[in-house]
């Protein structure tokens, strides 16, 4: 049966998506203006932290500092400079203290205390020209971001003899979170009209370029409108816009490139604009679907971790992908029925040629001659090349990766902090003022909490052990109201190092009188390291489980799943080896804009493998995909694995180089985490379309040979009435002993007809 007539035989999504094609639209714009109302704002409800597990040992004695000792957990800090005056100067004494009663009586602020009040010499730079006024800020993020936006006007600047800046957590939370839409909305306005020309140069035609553009647009809009639902049951990242973006252009172009190159194959074979919406939506749609699911998986399995910074990811990541997908196989299948043959029209780039083009197999050829296809073109001729000699380039392909991945072996994790922000930005310069200029680094020591009363012999019985441990600088306390009772414990060397770590669990073995538990930076950062430690491999678990299962559902093999696995992972390699040699080594800090910290946070490696994995895994489907179809049809194995990379590497490098795009945009911002993200991700994907798809995977493919199609008899039966391949024709597996070249089971029908059937590319 030919393609043509296989057309015709449109299925019941088929004929839903393409009965009502103008209705269809009509919805979509209704439904997308509804999400352009119910998203707006979605930022401004969004948290910046996330980092903590909400079950651990830390977290709760956080907040029972809050609530038993609301001056022990101070969030803000006003930082008071008297200048050549000093801070014991009468005159700035005395606007000290009417500054620290005006902070005093206003609304949402408790636990106000300053220097001018306790003398404290932590509160006190050590050249004596700056003080601080300490207090916290109650409520949500949300509510606490409102109360400073109140109260920081007001004491901002000039304050009679003295100038006040405002910083101390929730100030960097804010400023962080500021600065984080400000860049989102640069990235958007540098990443659509680049996404654009790309298009235009990929599709060769302006109408065929806007397809992608607008279901990216809806996806994100939808996206957005779901996370503002969201965070009116939980809390949400401000970090997950940036994936929201990312994902919601990247995958767009993937889906919508898929989709409309093989809808005009279809129209170039001479199949009717129905026929060829029909064949495109039981193929390459079903590839799409397969892809999404791959994806939304690896975002999913961020969901099995308590903090809600990683949470976060797996909302944003799941809604977009979805709604990304469901836009490719409704929408778009829609315009195609109502753009038809035009889909093809205003081809922008005849206006910088100065000759008809030559036929090529690059990332912006459009209508190929079945002579040049049939020749293999540049990516068949790659192909066939690396099969020649797949044993040399398996073995430098992957060893080139594993030495990329190399100076991860070295990685450190750490938390994020004021650092993250850009060097001008008022809460960093407060926080780096205080980190140099006060002793004892304020804010940075660890608190002990006791409960359960004890007597004052046996606290301080306590504090004597605590204060002879290797790690301790100095113990402060205890501050005793009731049964409860905190220490502060100050910390050898930087706040957050290994000594400050070592020195959390020395605190939680330490014996006492009374109950104890314990918090501070270096507290959060051991529990949230726990957490991700003891989640981590159910996550993984979970990827590999079902990214399996779909493959296998996909191809009917065994071994392509494991392949797909392993090269995809191999594939991550250079933006893990890079994120330690620029971001925690300093490497290029200085070209790139940001301060290195010495270390990684900790929740940023799971959310890049996690991003990227599913990423790969989208890339690696649709060449499958297109490998699995054609040795269906012929049953020549080399000839497929050729045919694959031919028809979608141009495709795939288009899609990568895009979404490139786009993740770069996100990696100028200012804040260092999502500069991380953008830029690591976008090296990951290029790598992998670049270098897994092109080198490793058709290496790969030649040296496992007919075994790459195997599959036990119980599982053959399971696929057959399971699975499903992008191919409409059954597979060419014959039963009276019929091979493919390589042995395996093949098609009757030669491949003499690939010429004719691979006539158009993008």
């Amino acid at each position: 049966m030919s393609e043509v007539n296989r057309g015709s035989r449109i299925g019941g999504w088929s004929r839903f998506v393409t009965a009502r094609p103008r209705l269809s639209l009509l919805v979509a714009m209704v439904i997308t203006a509804l999400a352009v109302v119910a998203g707006s704002g979605v930022g401004d409800r969004m948290g910046s932290g996330g980092w903590e597990d909400p079950a651990a040992s830390s977290t709760y004695a956080t907040r029972a500092l809050e609530r038993e000792f609301p001056a022990s957990q101070p969030n803000l800090l006003l930082l008071v400079d008297a200048g050549a005056k000093g801070v014991d100067d009468p005159a700035v004494t005395a606007e000290a203290e009417r500054l620290t009663e005006r902070l005093a009586a206003e609304e949402g602020v408790i636990g106000v205390g300053s220097y001018w009040q306790t003398r404290a010499p932590a509160l006190r730079a050590e050249d004596g020209g700056e003080a601080l006024i300490a207090a916290r800020i109650v409520g949500t993020e949300k509510e606490a971001g409102e109360t400073l936006e109140r109260v920081a006007p007001e004491f901002r600047g000039a304050q009679g003899p003295v100038e006040v800046s405002v910083g101390g957590p929730v100030a960097v939370r804010h400023e962080m979170q500021a600065i984080i839409q400000e860049d989102l909305l640069r990235a958007e306005l540098i990443a659509l009209p680049v996404t654009l020309v790309l298009l235009v140069m990929v599709f060769g035609s302006a109408i065929a370029a806007l397809l992608p553009l607008g279901i990216g647009i809806v996806a994100i809009l939808g996206t957005n409108a779901v996370l503002r639902g969201i965070t009116e049951i939980t809390d949400v990242s401000v970090f997950a816009q940036n994936l929201t973006t990312a994902l919601g252009l990247g995958l767009a172009v993937d889906y919508a490139l898929f989709i409309v190159r093989r809808f005009r194959e279809e129209l170039a074979e001479g199949a009717q604009v129905r026929d060829a919406v029909g064949t495109t939506l039981r193929t390459a749609g079903r590839t799409v679907l397969f892809s999404a699911l791959t994806v939304a998986v690896s975002l999913a399995a961020m969901m099995v971790f308590p903090q809600y910074f990683l949470r976060s990811f797996a909302y944003a990541g799941i809604a977009v992908v979805l709604l990304a997908a469901a836009a490719a196989l409704i929408l778009l299948p829609a315009a195609l029925m109502l753009l038809g043959h035009r889909v093809n029209f205003l081809d922008l780039r005849r206006l910088f040629r100065r000759k008809k083009p030559t036929p090529g197999d690059g990332i912006a050829s459009g209508v190929r001659s079945a002579e040049t296809e049939g020749s293999g073109g540049g990516w068949g001729r790659t192909a066939t090349l690396v099969m020649r000699r797949a044993p040399l380039f398996a073995v430098a392909t992957a060893t080139g990766l594993v030495l990329l991945g190399l100076p991860f072996l070295g990685v450190k994790f750490g938390t994020a902090d004021h650092r993250q922000l850009p060097s001008g930005a008022e809460a960093r310069v407060v926080q780096e003022d205080i980190r140099g200029g006060f002793p004892g680094s304020p804010g940075g020591g660890l608190e002990v909490l006791g409960e359960g009363g004890a007597t004052p012999a046996e606290y301080a019985d306590y504090r004597d052990r605590v204060a002879a441990l290797p790690d301790v600088e100095r113990v402060d306390g205890p501050v005793v109201s009731g049964d409860h009772a905190y220490f502060t414990v100050l910390p050898r060397g930087e706040a957050v190092g290994q000594d400050a770590q070592r020195l959390v669990g020395e605190l939680r073995a330490e014996p006492a009188a009374f109950d104890t538990s314990v918090t501070g930076t270096a507290a959060v950062l051991v529990d949230s390291k726990d957490a991700i430690a003891d989640r981590l491999p159910l996550a993984v678990g979970i990827i590999v489980v079902v990214t399996l299962l779909l493959i296998f559902l996909l191809t009917g093999s065994v071994l392509i799943p494991i392949q797909a696995v392993a090269l995809n992972a191999l594939s991550l390699t250079a933006m893990f080896g890079a994120v330690v040699w620029v971001f925690q080594d300093g490497n290029l800090s200085g070209l790139l804009g940001f301060t290195s910290t010495g270390d990684i946070e900790t929740t940023l490696p799971v959310l890049m493998f996690c991003v990227a994995f599913g990423l790969s895994m989208d890339y690696g489907v649709f060449l499958i995909s297109r490998i699995k179809e054609e040795y269906d049809r012929s049953g020549d194995h080399e000839h497929a694995v050729v045919f694959g990379l031919r028809r979608t590497g141009g495709l795939i490098t288009a899609a990568a180089v895009i979404l490139a795009v786009v993740m770069v945009a996100i990696g100028t911002s200012r804040v260092t985490n999502t500069k991380m993200l953008g830029l690591g991700i976008a090296l990951a994907v290029v790598m992998d379309a670049m270098v897994v798809r092109s080198l490793l995977v058709p290496a790969v493919m030649k040296l496992t040979g007919k075994a790459t199609w195997w599959a036990p008899r119980p599982l053959r039966r399971f696929h057959e009435r399971f699975g499903v391949s992008e191919g409409g024709s059954h597979p060419a597996v014959g039963t009276n002993g019929g091979k493919g070249a390589d042995g395996a089971n093949g098609a009757d029908g030669a491949v003499s007809g690939a010429g004719e059937r691979d006539k158009v590319g993008v």
